[in-house]
């Protein structure tokens, strides 16, 4: 939700209205839109990018551009700015673009939006921001003046050399400077909540799934043991910051599919609520405190499966989660890293029962988790998945084996009761069966519920807000209990 205010009449529809692009009309950089394009289909070109700035920035934006395609119709436009402009454009005003972007991305912008008689922009020689951007606009007006529309400390020039004043977004800060200058005659203004939307883009909430480096210790029954809880926590921290990291990765890559997503698209990225900038200085940021952590705290072994983490997700965010199968496939082996991390931090063996149920386990998860993805495109009226390589025709594929992975999982379970491991852990394992029809019901029920109506969470934080799922651990626990 978006505010204006306005401190002057009504323009003089004689001056043309010059509009600025990034962080104007669009709640987010060219820039860095096209850098993550290229980033994400020509990763290779990355090494290129310190020559590209030694012939200047113009000359940069312009190979980026070169090797970038964006679609402008998902950008995220300031609909404020835009609903603007278009009554100013149906009221017979002149609106021109004038950005510092490279000429190719404002065109497509223009072609889009259909308001603009001119656009200005950098051509790969000029890189028109600031003075270079003053001149061409003066030139353009020939002496009868101009309106501008910008937000950033770069347009001050502009601002002051303008008829009026209008400003999108604007710090504290640069309004002060501003009105030291001159008047403001209109405003947008925008709701700032850039804490909560970090604490949004790092994924806090989902933090809790690794909770399962705790899951061996607890199994082992040494979970009142003060010195590995110690550790535990260290390397729960650890691992949720190295998650974070790749959660803004996979953010910032994912940018158009989740613009296509009728729920991602609220995603702060996504929006443009968050700077694509912040996400580049989050993500160094947050793997340089999960490593420092585990260097400085945790075994070796712990600091080298963590590398391993990091660089399957990477490659999951990067490529592997396109190639069908593949992909669920990794996110269960994700899982499963987190469970034989926490055996390595608390110093107790990871039982193959252990692992083979959570492969099974943790596949039927990511497997609700893509037939919720289905399901929501399909509504949405689009055919694929997009970044996805998963069709609607897919749908009852996807539902077969996500239930019949979660029943494995049940399997691996009764087979575990009945085994001698069992024996040296419990003085009652004949009451362990006991929580199979509970796994049974829990799977069962988790499905229906996604057949009936698909989540956008990810399934164990959608499971952490659904009371019955409490019910069920309660049980499972009681069970456990009795049996030891």
């Amino acid at each position: 939700m978006s505010t204006m205010t306005h401190a002057s009449a009504a323009p003089n529809m004689n001056r043309v209205l010059c509009v600025d692009l990034d962080g104007t009309l669009v709640a987010t950089d060219m820039l860095w839109e096209s850098l993550l394009v290229m980033m994400k289909t020509k990763p290779w070109k990355l090494v290129y990018l310190p020559l590209w700035l030694l012939k200047g920035k113009a000359y940069l934006k312009q190979q980026i551009a070169n090797h970038a395609v964006l679609n402008p119709a998902t950008l995220p436009y300031h609909v404020d700015v835009l609903e603007f402009l278009k009554t100013e454009k149906a009221r017979g005003r002149e609106i021109v673009l004038a950005t510092g972007s490279d000429r190719q991305l404002a065109e497509a912008v223009g072609q889009h939006v259909s308001l603009f008689s001119a656009i200005f922009a950098s051509d790969g020689s000029t890189n028109l921001v600031g003075r270079q951007k003053l001149t061409a606009l003066q030139n353009y007006s020939r002496g009868n003046g101009f309106d501008y529309l910008g937000n950033g400390k770069v347009d001050l020039a502009l601002w002051k050399a303008a008829n009026e004043a209008l400003v999108v977004h604007p710090s504290r800060r640069l309004l002060r400077t501003i009105q030291r200058q001159r008047n403001i005659d209109q405003v947008f203004l925008f709701p700032r909540r850039h804490l909560a939307h970090i604490m949004q883009a790092i994924r806090v909430h989902q933090w809790v799934k690794n909770l399962l480096l705790f899951v061996p210790i607890a199994l082992a029954h040494k979970l009142l043991e003060s010195e590995p809880l110690l550790y535990l926590f260290f390397g729960f921290l650890s691992f949720s910051l190295c998650a974070s990291s790749v959660y803004v990765l996979n953010d910032l890559l994912d940018l158009d599919s989740d613009r296509h997503h009728p729920d991602k698209k609220h995603r702060p990225f996504a929006s443009g609520n968050l700077p694509i900038s912040t996400g580049f200085f989050l993500i160094p940021l947050l793997l340089c405190g999960s490593f420092l952590i585990a260097i400085l705290f945790l075994p070796r072994l712990f600091a080298v499966v963590l590398g391993l983490y990091l660089a399957l997700t990477t490659a999951y965010s990067f490529y592997l989660k396109q190639l069908v199968i593949i992909d669920v496939l990794v996110l269960a082996g994700l899982y499963a890293v987190r469970i034989y991390a926490g055996a390595i931090v608390s110093d107790v063996r990871v039982s193959s029962w252990l692992l083979a149920f959570s492969i099974f386990m943790f596949l039927s998860l990511a497997l609700i988790k893509r037939f919720s993805e289905i399901t929501i495109i399909h509504r949405a009226r689009e055919a694929i998945v997009n970044g996805r390589d998963y069709h609607f025709d897919d749908q009852n594929f996807v539902l077969t084996v996500g239930l019949v992975s979660g029943y494995l999982s049940s399997l691996v379970f009764m087979l575990y009761v009945n085994s001698p491991d069992v024996m040296s852990l419990y003085r009652n394992p004949q009451y362990l069966w006991l929580a199979c029809p509970l796994l049974l019901y829990w799977i069962t029920r988790f499905w229906l519920i996604v057949h009936r109506d698909p989540i956008v969470d990810d399934p164990i934080a959608f499971a952490l807000k659904d009371p019955a799922n409490y019910a069920v651990g309660g049980a499972l626990a009681l069970i456990l209990f009795i049996a030891h």
